[in-house]
């Protein structure tokens, strides 16, 4: 569905704290493709993590009442091209969650109102979670869609638009999480008899937020495969707002492929224990995996290769101090190579599966899909987090490619995290970590610009001052790009009282205005 370029979006989360989100809709990325792509998820940090632990909120705050700088501002006509704003109405508080875990309304006439804030700052449209541990709770295809269509028509009555995610995993144990939604309660029983449905480490941890793809093609939940599983959700949810598309509310739909929403293994939780910059552990180790791991090496003609890695390290272990991830590492090696191509193969055809499904589900309608950015170790040969979380990204191969080609297959755009981030921030941080945020994100837009694909991206943290809201603007248009090429959508994360406080939003509205092309003369901001 395309729309004018000129618009800003809100994201409203079903019984998640709504984040903030930004649009951006350039001719030049998306001649084939309509206007309307992307949004956000639903954690301000997902797989980028603090420039520094000991910075809170409040001193990103105090950076905004501090920002007198004079940054560039570019012709209008330059940024023409730059389109749409997204803001995702949230609110901190978990007693706020837009709907409960009875698909339900929390608080009507609330969110009215922080929806008619949005329409008078000329937000477009908002973004929400579908939250299959929700709709589709108590049985299988038992679907309860009440709360959402009541927040839908709420939306549409706002003449605001729609983009709407289909959130297969568990909210809840993660950085940012602060309400807890699992997975459907008949999904959660079968676990219990066969903990195997979901990813598992090399010590046998279960991680309950998504289901193990190794499943995607075994009929295990009541005589469905995984992959049926979702596509009856996206289908019926399809049927039950059919006049939302048909006018044209709903512009896009993201489709969650793993951890947080994200195509990606869960190979740094927080409940087992990972902190950052920790590399991961793999994440393969359930009977299905493991299975199509021998079966694999039984093809290759070795055998004893059908096991993960034994010198992989744990969670917080950092590259050097494995066999697998030091420089010169097993990873390198035949062995190395076959397991990790294997593994992220995994990765690259549970995508293809699931977006072949979405795109029959919701034929006609844009798609997305949200990659992580998971930026730590990035400065080392092996790049061990990627390694972990299934991108097969070493110094000596582009891992990003592959994803980018089976997402054009599909005609999918990507969402990618971390644009604002800056490297210089995180080697004062953490320079043991040798992130290198800024060189994974033009690596990754590059990879799906190569193939002609939207890309969309967000930021990794709360922003409030002028010097983030410059790095997202300097991303979101390289200034020296010889074709001109933009990202298609951004999104920013999130609307919440802080960002409301009256510096803060005067930052974020000549953030908006720039984004949308406008020449802004420097706001002088002065401390009350």
């Amino acid at each position: 569905m395309a729309f004018s370029s000129r618009h800003i979006f809100s994201d409203v989360r079903g019984a998640f704290p709504c984040e903030a989100l930004a649009l951006l809709s350039p001719n030049s990325v998306t001649q084939n493709f309509p206007r309307s792509v992307r949004a956000a998820r639903s954690s301000w940090s997902r797989s980028s993590f603090k420039r520094s632990r000991n910075r809170s909120q409040a001193d990103f705050v105090a950076s905004t009442a501090r920002s007198g700088d004079k940054p560039t501002v570019r012709d209008s006509n330059e940024d023409r091209a730059l389109a749409d704003v997204i803001l995702d109405a949230a609110d901190d508080r978990e007693e706020l969650g837009v709907i409960d875990m009875e698909c339900e309304l929390v608080d009507p006439d609330g969110l009215l109102d922080q929806l008619k804030i949005l329409k008078s700052v000329d937000v477009d449209g908002v973004m929400v979670d579908c939250w299959w541990g929700i709709v589709e709770a108590a049985a299988p295809q038992a679907y309860n869609w009440k709360g959402y269509r009541k927040l839908f028509q709420m939306v549409r009555d706002l003449k605001l638009k729609l983009q709407v995610v289909m959130s297969f995993h568990e909210c809840g144990g993660n950085v940012g999480d602060d309400v807890h939604i699992p997975l459907p309660s008949w999904v959660t029983e079968i676990g219990k008899m066969n903990p195997d449905i979901f990813f598992t480490d090399r010590d046998g941890r279960r991680n309950s937020e998504c289901l193990t793809w190794g499943i995607d093609k075994e009929r295990v939940l009541r005589g469905r495969t995984a992959v049926e599983a979702y596509f009856d959700y996206m289908r019926s949810f399809r049927v039950e707002f059919d006049e939302f598309f048909e006018d044209g509310i709903i512009s896009e739909i993201e489709i969650g492929l793993g951890p947080c929403g994200e195509l990606r293994y869960p190979s740094y939780p927080a409940k087992h224990g990972w902190e950052y910059p920790g590399i991961g552990e793999f994440q393969c180790y359930d009977q299905y995996l493991m299975k199509s791991l021998k079966r694999a090496a039984e093809l290759r003609g070795h055998s004893f290769w059908g096991t993960g890695p034994d010198n992989a390290g744990s969670y917080n272990s950092r590259p050097h101090e494995t066999g697998f991830f030091r420089d010169g590492g097993d990873y390198d090696s035949y062995y190395g190579r076959f397991f990790l191509n294997w593994y992220s193969r995994v990765l690259i055809d549970h995508g293809d599966r699931i977006l072949a499904l979405a795109n029959l589900a919701f034929e006609g309608s844009c798609t997305a899909t949200k990659l992580s950015g998971i930026h730590w170790w990035y400065k080392t040969a092996s790049h061990a987090a990627e390694l972990t979380a299934g991108f097969y990204n070493p110094s000596n191969r582009d891992g990003y490619a592959p994803i980018a080609a089976m997402l054009k297959k599909h005609e999918t755009a990507l969402n990618f995290t971390c644009v604002e981030l800056r490297t210089l921030d995180q080697h004062e941080g953490f320079p043991e970590a040798l992130a290198d945020p800024e060189g994974l994100v033009w690596q990754v837009l590059n990879a799906a610009w190569d193939v002609s694909i939207p890309v969309a991206s967000e930021n990794a943290l709360p922003c409030y001052d002028r010097e983030g809201y410059n790095k997202i603007l300097e991303n979101a248009k390289p200034r020296n790009d010889p074709d001109g090429r933009h990202l298609s959508a951004f999104t920013y994360l999130r609307l919440s009282p802080v960002l409301m406080e009256r510096l803060n939003l005067m930052e974020f509205e000549r953030f908006v205005k720039r984004m949308h092309g406008e020449a802004v003369s420097d706001l002088q901001l002065r401390a009350e």
